[in-house]
């Protein structure tokens, strides 16, 4: 992507995100009226965009019904375009997703598993990325569990882990507890060379981190829309490539899973030659619209300011907390180099219950999680240093 601003968003955004996107994103955040949040790991607020969206939509259901139901179509399509340019691939590889785990489990459940294949997970993965290839193993299917390194995962104790029996190595871009962030570039590319498959679980960095789907031929990839991309719970997307469609069976089939979809007198079954052919019926439209107005804000600054913008401002703001933190004797586990930090910083305070700290954070409007052993802050792009030091007095009162 260019630096200049593109003229297909909108013409009130594009003087204001040119001279300071991040003030200009923090206004498109109406939770900033009150919270210092700091919960986009776990849930996001939605964005304004995606709440105008959706309130659109419930009007036009409410007042038109399906005379509309073309233009919701066409919206769900954007929102697939929308998500090939971010990931650098093509259209016809995104699948609209309700989960993070129905994108794992189209790939866990649909390949043609052996007896005596084998699976790689790193240890401490979110259950989304582990039940589905335990699943397996009912098929004979090894799962091997990988240790991690105080939170660190270590692509060469994953390549060791895997033999000649190995089909797939699945990971989280980014650890859920630790907010450490994967090479996935060199995984790729150690993976490949071996003949193994690489399925990514995006959550915790799609929209905060670029990913060139051309450059890093990453296989399988799924990331729900209800975190860091600030959409609506259910609403979500995976990325299956091209060349391995018609290996995973499809075993939720639907009408929409086929090629003459709206043939209701003569149906066939001739499975469409793309992802969508896992979309098996009725999509969520309010939610999909909602994380399609929401990714627009993503693609506009990344079209402005370049595709690292978002992740280096990220990074500057979990470094910037994890200094202040240090200084008031605070124990943190940011990653020592900063390419595998992300928005993360979890945290512990000496003598002080995590959960008490999050108590008294919501009583100061300041939101945070409870994970790992520790407290979690997960920063945006859109906070600034008056919410880093809301959280830093927060944290001072029990020093």
């Amino acid at each position: 992507m260019g630096s200049d601003c593109d003229s297909s968003f909108p013409s009130a955004w594009l003087d204001v995100i040119q001279t300071d996107p991040w003030d200009w994103w923090r206004s498109q955040m109406p939770i900033t009226e009150k919270f210092a949040y700091f919960d986009h790991a776990a849930v996001g607020p939605l964005s304004q965009g995606a709440f105008d969206a959706m309130s659109n939509f419930l009007d036009q259901a409410s007042r038109l019904g399906d005379t509309v139901w073309p233009t919701w179509a066409a919206r769900n399509e954007k929102l697939r375009r929308d998500a090939a340019k971010l990931l650098n691939c093509a259209p016809r590889e995104i699948c609209l997703v309700p989960n993070t785990s129905t994108g794992i489990n189209i790939v866990a459940e649909g390949w043609p598993w052996q007896a005596g294949d084998s699976v790689v997970i790193p240890d401490g993965e979110f259950p989304s990325n582990l039940f589905p290839w335990m699943n397996q193993q009912s098929r004979g299917v090894d799962v091997r569990i990988v240790p991690r390194h105080e939170g660190e995962v270590r692509i060469g104790d994953l390549m060791e882990a895997a033999d000649q029996s190995t089909r797939m190595i699945a990971v989280s871009w980014v650890g859920y507890a630790s907010g450490f962030r994967l090479d996935i570039a060199d995984l790729v590319a150690r993976a490949h060379q071996r003949g193994i498959m690489v399925f990514l679980d995006a959550i915790q960095g799609l929209g905060m981190f670029p990913l060139d789907l051309e450059r890093v031929p990453v296989d399988f990839l799924a990331a729900d829309g209800h975190k860091w991309l600030l959409g609506p719970e259910g609403a979500g997307i995976a990325m299956i490539r091209g060349e391995h469609l018609s290996k995973i069976r499809v075993g939720n089939v639907g009408w929409g899973s086929v090629k003459n979809s709206y043939n209701y007198n003569e149906p066939k079954l001739e499975l469409r030659d793309e992802a969508a052919r896992f979309e098996a019926g009725s999509a969520n439209m309010v939610g999909l619209g909602g994380l399609s107005a929401s990714l627009e804000m993503f693609l506009a600054v990344r079209q402005c300011h370049g595709d690292q913008a978002i992740g280096d401002r990220v990074v500057s703001l979990a470094t910037r907390l994890d200094g202040l933190l240090r200084d008031l004797g605070v124990q943190t586990s940011l990653a020592a180099d900063p390419e595998n930090r992300s928005g993360i910083v979890n945290f512990s305070v000496a003598g002080a219950e995590p959960a008490a700290i999050r108590s008294r954070g919501l009583e100061q409007d300041v939101v945070l999680s409870c994970r790992g052993s520790g407290v979690r802050a997960s920063i945006h792009a859109y906070n600034n240093e008056d919410d880093l030091q809301r959280l830093v007095a927060v944290v001072r009162s029990f020093c």
